[in-house]
């Protein structure tokens, strides 16, 4: 291996430390918030929302878990503002998606009429959220009756 000139070698070995530094600052940094202890009066249950970084919060509840037939029972949606919804509704024959809006507190209703759905099937509905270049999911379910 050849060694470049000293003044040359010695710029080029310093722009790597320095990239290679630059690089390693957030995961430094990462790897010292994860390392942290929780004292044991701030340490309670897990959340039920997830979110990371670069994910977004999804919350989804429903209006009405156990839906009559011929009745409508809302997935309520909690994320942040005028984030895009897109909801799923996974039925024992068909899915059924529909898309909206948050609104500026980031909350939607999203609403399904109940016809004819199998009685006692649980429904699971998916909620997709997502903003550019960041997204998030969470889920809920509601199971119909006569």
């Amino acid at each position: 291996m050849t060694r470049l000139p000293t003044k040359i070698g010695d710029s080029v070995n310093r722009h790597i430390l320095r990239t290679v530094a630059i690089a390693a600052a957030p995961v430094t940094a990462l790897m010292l918030t994860l390392a942290m202890p929780v004292a044991p009066a701030l340490a309670g249950p897990a959340p039920s929302v997830v979110s990371s970084a670069t994910g977004l919060t999804c919350h989804a509840s429903m209006t009405n878990s156990h839906p009559g037939d011929y009745t409508s029972t809302g997935v309520k949606v909690r994320t942040v503002p005028f984030a895009h919804i897109k909801t799923v509704a996974h039925y024992r024959t068909v899915n059924h998606a529909k898309s909206r809006i948050a609104n500026a507190q980031g909350r939607r209703t999203v609403w399904y009429y109940i016809s004819g759905a199998t009685p006692g099937y649980k429904v699971i509905v998916d909620v997709y959220v997502s903003r550019p270049h960041r997204n998030g999911r969470c889920s809920t379910s509601f199971t119909p009756h006569r």
